[in-house]
């Protein structure tokens, strides 16, 4: 599950685009499959949205939410071919996006009527 944040009038228009790349990163680093895409978009009035100085209206927050056994080097990894790509694709500069990796236990996540924990069929392998 990942949740985006941003300015209104700076997200709405380029949400899809960025949607592809972070999917498409997802992909590369972790192995997601393509029918794995879980993404909100929070799209914020400028005025409720405040965020630190040496930034743009293009500021955005990305927060990654995921089932924990992820190697470091993996969620480093993750985390530079975001930067890197949204840069290149979307030309949104690294000092305006912000990446919150948050881990939790497999048996507190909840899809398909069970438990992350009691899950043998997924598509991809969490212990990367």
């Amino acid at each position: 599950m990942i949740v985006i944040y941003g300015i209104e009038q700076q997200l709405n228009p380029i949400k899809a685009e960025l949607s592809d790349v972070i999917h498409q990163c997802m992909q590369e680093v972790l192995g997601f499959p393509e029918d794995k895409r879980a993404h909100r978009f929070i799209s914020m009035d400028k005025e409720d949205f405040y965020y630190p100085g040496g930034r743009s209206d293009a500021y955005t927050v990305i927060e990654i939410n995921m089932m924990a056994g992820r190697k470091v080097d993996t969620q480093k990894a993750l985390i530079k071919t975001l930067f890197q790509n949204i840069e290149e694709q979307l030309g949104i500069l690294p000092v305006d996006i912000e990446i919150i990796i948050k881990e939790q236990q497999p048996y507190q996540w909840g899809f398909r009527g069970m438990t992350g924990d009691e899950v043998n069929d997924l598509k991809y392998k969490v212990n990367v």
